[in-house]
């Protein structure tokens, strides 16, 4: 069996899908090395909405048993 080239990428599934993968990983990292203070910024945002989500989720779910 052949080792994959890349952790975390599938061996099979095509060049686009890799291609489109590594792009947006390579756009990612260079948004955070010439931006690190917006990227941080836009990281607490995204943590802080997803904290919101996970609130308002266990909200319902303890609602539901009473």
């Amino acid at each position: 069996m052949a080792r994959n080239s890349f952790p975390g990428m599938k061996a099979g599934g095509g060049l686009v899908p890799k291609l489109v993968g590594t792009l947006l990983l390579v756009a990612v990292l260079v948004l955070i090395v010439n931006h690190p203070s917006d990227s941080a910024g836009w990281v607490s945002g995204v943590a802080g909405g997803v904290g919101d989500v996970v609130d308002g989720v266990a909200t319902f779910l303890r609602s539901l048993t009473r």
